[in-house]
């Protein structure tokens, strides 16, 4: 079996190359790390291999692996937030790159003014349009973002997406997807005169062309760790967490690596 070292060697060449066909650097792109049903160890394993960045997608699943995992990673929520787990979610995590609506974004507000948090925050937007992924509208963006520039508990950062699920030989057809979120970032930033400069966009299957067309997280999984493990019953499963969209059912359940 590979090391992770090696795996992490290539991976971050291709970034590199990816990188300077879209007119910048290695070091504007960092990797969010998925360890989405990996134990703990593969937590200090990407840690020791230089990655400080941890993505989950399960609010409930941080919370077992966290106390456990090594000290040290930033902890980023990369999966689908229902507005009952907020309050955990805002004690586990640093960013939130899946706030795909205003009401939710209200309740990120209000809990982060009780608690004293102050969490970076993207917007996910449903660019391919596609009914089984979550994310607003991209006609819906303004209003959301003018409702997060007026919070004061929170930093909205940037933007988030997912492009659609296609074969190895057909991946360039993700293309616009990253590239329609990144224009609808440049709109933003002129519409509100601010800087939104984090973009969520590219798994192990499509990360290259996500990086060309301005990625700056790319959430990886697969690519680094190999297939997941099949997830294992850590505790019993609360009326908070049955049937959550994106939390282990629903129409979101989604791959996000």
């Amino acid at each position: 079996m590979r090391e992770l070292k090696d795996i992490l060697a290539e991976v971050e060449c291709r970034i590199a190359a990816a990188a300077a066909k879209g007119g910048r650097t290695a070091s504007d792109v960092e990797i969010v790390a998925v360890t989405k049903t990996h134990g703990p160890e593969v937590v200090r394993e990407a840690w020791d291999a230089g990655l400080g960045i941890v993505g989950e997608n399960k609010v409930q699943e941080a919370a077992w692996k966290q106390p456990l995992s090594v000290g040290g990673p930033e902890w980023h929520l990369i999966g689908h937030l229902q507005k009952n787990k907020v309050r955990p979610a805002l004690e586990l995590f640093s960013c939130l790159h899946s706030v795909d609506s205003v009401a939710l974004l209200d309740r990120i507000e209000r809990i982060s003014q009780e608690i004293g948090a102050r969490p970076a925050i993207l917007l996910e937007v449903n660019m391919s349009g596609e009914r089984s992924k979550s994310g607003m509208r991209p006609e819906d963006v303004p209003a959301a973002v003018e409702a997060a520039m007026g919070c004061s508990s929170l930093v909205l950062e940037g933007f988030m997406t997912m492009a659609p699920f296609v074969p190895h030989d057909k991946v360039e057809q993700t293309r616009p997807v990253f590239a329609g979120l990144r224009e609808l970032r440049d709109a933003m930033e002129v519409e509100f005169g601010a800087r939104f400069p984090r973009l969520s966009m590219g798994m192990s299957g499509d990360y290259e062309i996500a990086v060309e067309e301005g990625a700056t997280w790319v959430r990886l999984g697969t690519v680094l760790f190999g297939e997941r493990p099949k997830a294992q019953v850590v505790r019993p499963v609360d009326a908070g967490d049955a049937g959550e969209s994106g939390e282990g059912g629903g129409d979101f359940d989604r791959v996000l690596d």
